[in-house]
């Protein structure tokens, strides 16, 4: 079962998340089990192996978003780090950044289905 203290230990600024579902933890943590599925991981996956940097962007910027409103600070941040580059179009090769950003995805899946 996702904790809080869980969230806390991942890095997420679980006070602020909670803050912005209008004080609820059971929304707020219902929100962050709902991470694992979001789409735009593999949206932004497919468009990176594609080269499409157009798509990337798209998926990334999203993705930043819904971490960003729910306070999974490491994985916004490096969010954030993708979207700028993709931002800029910077060619290069992505994958070392979208592994980590997956490698996060995967320890929050884990502790969303424990």
């Amino acid at each position: 079962m996702l904790t809080i203290e869980q969230l806390n230990q991942f890095g997420a600024n679980t006070d602020e998340g909670i803050a912005r579902c209008a004080g609820s933890e059971a929304l707020y943590l219902r929100l962050v089990k709902m991470i694992p599925a979001e789409t735009n991981f593999d949206n932004l996956k497919n468009a990176i192996e594609a080269n499409d940097l157009d798509e990337a962007f798209a998926a990334a910027h999203a993705l930043k978003g819904v971490l960003g409103n729910l306070s999974l600070t490491p994985m916004f941040d490096k969010c954030v780090e993708i979207t700028e580059l993709l931002r800029s179009r910077t060619q290069m090769d992505y994958t070392p950044l979208l592994n980590e950003l997956l490698s996060m995805k995967d320890t929050l899946t884990a502790m969303c289905s424990e």
